[in-house]
């Protein structure tokens, strides 16, 4: 087995031994012994692989729902995405949960927020392309950063506030914001920025 392979089988082990401890204890409460324990292996092993506990969860999300949503087309499959993102929300909100018990809401959205805001980036990019347009970097940095927040806020309810989560609803609404705002905003400004600029 290549190096690469048993590296990636570690993290994945170290996972799963994180996701059952969190089934069990808050975030806070569980410890590099208890997962090391658990996998069989070594501290150096964990050290070796990730920084400390908080790593390893930043990466079991991002191997399970970032890297995932990533292969999506999201110009064509923007549906898809949304929906793949609400299962992994529902079926991860005990340990979403437990991980937003510990590290309070906005601790949670800059955790959303460092990964999302690429995606985004990347089909506000699409979007641009698609549509035939020439719109600022400026600009798009800060529709960007508009769109991840509200996105990361929206996934924080959506596990937080089970009750009140109508998955339907948040599907029809992200997809409407995306079919019809995103295209209108881009649009709009790349109209206004041709009247600001000078003709060359």
């Amino acid at each position: 087995m290549k190096h690469e392979e048993i590296t990636l089988s570690t993290k994945k082990a170290l996972a799963a031994s994180l996701k059952k401890q969190m089934e069990k204890k808050p975030l806070k409460k569980v410890t590099v012994s208890d997962i090391i324990t658990d996998c069989n292996v070594n501290r150096k092993t964990f050290y070796y692989h990730f920084e400390d506990i908080y790593a390893l969860l930043k990466w079991m999300l991002e191997q399970e729902a970032v890297e995932v949503v990533k292969q999506f087309d999201l110009l064509v499959d923007y549906e898809d995405a949304i929906l793949f993102v609400l299962d992994y929300v529902e079926v991860n909100a005990h340990i979403l949960g437990c991980a937003y018990d510990n590290m309070g809401r906005d601790e949670m959205k800059r955790f959303f927020y460092a990964d999302f805001i690429g995606i985004i980036g990347t089909l506000i990019d699409g979007t641009e392309k698609d549509l035939g347009l020439s719109v600022s970097i400026d600009f798009k940095e800060f529709v960007g950063n508009l769109y991840t927040e509200a996105l990361a806020g929206v996934l924080i309810d959506c596990f937080k506030e089970r009750k009140k989560y109508d998955r339907g609803k948040v599907l029809q609404y992200l997809s409407l914001i995306m079919r019809t705002s995103l295209p209108a905003v881009l649009t709009e400004a790349a109209e206004a920025e041709k009247t600001i600029r000078p003709t060359q």
